[in-house]
């Protein structure tokens, strides 16, 4: 897709997107009108998996309900993205997202392109006025996240949101409630499991396993996600010991990493993320002085995948309250959707946006520095200057791509979303 010239620090475009053009400026554009009273404009970055099955879906939804409307769609595949519009009725298909910005004016942006592309798009859209919703990992790096929260705006948005929807749901939401009234008791042991399998086929993929390209391993691609829920459950980190492995697959990154992680409130947490596991689950469970808290599931939650086991002592009609999670909304893009919606409505930094969203991204750097440098890292520790504040292999020995890499093996890397809807 193309998009603009690269900005110092931004992560250079993958091979077969060729930026082009200046980043729209927003004292070139008129203001966008007021979202009051009127449907909220939103296009769709990449034409592929992602997009298809879970973005339009969300928005679908909301259109349905006089929310939103879907009024163009972007990707570099000219053919991909005529289809991806004549099959979902988006009536204005681009090969370029300077174009679109210009000459549509959405509300919104949604973002399913793989991650080496999500600064520059999400910095374009939110100079055009736009919000953006982008899919995980963010960004590859906690400079490219800063670079991109400085160019929201100041007060009522636009704001960028990460797609973070296992936040989402009636169940998540009953058990942060329990957890932060302290109704379980302090929370004291925890883990947070995403053991996934994924075989050779699916490293095929070019950007895959590359940290250019992709960011990270496991911990960065599929584990983020209970990651996230972990820490908007139990809160603020505040120092992680790591190891990475490089066991089966023919990567840069990792295949597989495990973290003890100690949180603000005491709380200790084992963390581990694989991708080579035949029998995949994905699981958190949260020992508290009076209950067990425990999600288990795969790439997505309801009520039933939730379950709380009382301490001996605690009374029946507060355990029946504990466990009635309310009417049940699993977790998905569309629950959050539903959410950034209001908050541009409110004109209020959505949740997973400005250090909310960065929370995981930082806990992963942090994994990742200490896996490869062998010691305990605190939160806050990685800034500007910091090796892995810029790249999260941090120029390990090792782990760091050597000069004699081959870039020009990637070859053609659409703008799509090739991540699986799944993930």
């Amino acid at each position: 897709m193309t998009t603009s010239a690269t900005s110092p620090g931004t992560s250079p475009a993958a091979p077969g997107i060729a930026p082009q053009g200046g980043l729209t400026s927003p004292a070139s554009l008129a203001p966008l009108p007021p979202l009051t009273g009127r449907r909220i404009r939103a296009a769709v970055i990449g034409a592929g998996a992602i997009g298809r099955g879970s973005h339009l879906p969300a928005l679908a939804q909301l259109a349905d309900e006089g929310e939103t409307e879907v009024v163009a769609a972007v990707d570099i595949n000219a053919g991909a993205v005529k289809a991806f519009c004549a099959e979902s009725g988006i009536p204005h298909a681009y090969t370029d997202l300077e174009e679109m910005l210009r000459e549509q004016r959405p509300d919104l942006v949604t973002i399913c392109t793989p991650p080496t592309l999500h600064r520059e798009q999400t910095v374009a859209a939110l100079r055009a006025g736009a919000w953006v919703w982008c899919e995980k990992p963010p960004v590859p790096t906690l400079a490219d996240f800063d670079a991109i929260e400085a160019e929201e705006g100041l007060a009522g948005g636009p704001y960028a949101s990460i797609v973070f929807q296992h936040r989402f749901g009636s169940a998540s939401t009953h058990v942060r409630r329990l957890l932060a009234e302290g109704a379980l008791g302090r929370p004291l042991v925890a883990h947070c499991q995403t053991t996934w399998y994924r075989d050779t086929a699916y490293y095929a993929v070019p950007w895959r396993g590359r940290w250019q390209t992709e960011g990270g391993g496991p911990a960065m691609g599929h584990g983020i996600h209970q990651m996230d829920l972990l820490l908007d459950l139990l809160g603020p980190w505040s120092e992680v010991r790591g190891m990475a492995g490089r066991l089966v697959h023919d990567v840069e990154t990792e295949d597989v990493s495990t973290a003890l992680v100690r949180f603000a409130n005491g709380a200790l947490a084992t963390v581990v993320n694989s991708v080579l596991s035949p029998d995949e689950v994905s699981r958190i469970r949260i020992d508290c002085e009076r209950a067990t808290v425990e999600l288990t599931h795969l790439y997505g939650h309801s009520n039933a995948n939730w379950t709380i086991t009382p301490a001996p002592d605690v009374p029946e009609a507060e355990v029946a309250a504990w466990r009635d999670f309310g009417a049940d909304v699993p977790s998905s893009h569309l629950a959050q959707l539903r959410e950034l919606v209001a908050s541009m409505r409110a004109g209020e930094r959505p949740r997973s946006s400005g250090a909310d969203g960065r929370t995981s991204l930082e806990l992963i750097t942090a994994l990742y520095r200490s896996a490869f440098t062998d010691t305990t890292v605190k939160v806050g520790d990685i800034g500007p200057g910091d090796p892995y504040y810029a790249a999260l292999h941090g120029g390990a020995p090792g782990w760091a791509p050597t000069p004699d890499d081959d870039d020009d093996d990637y070859g053609d890397v659409p703008g799509t979303a090739t991540e699986e809807a799944s993930a």
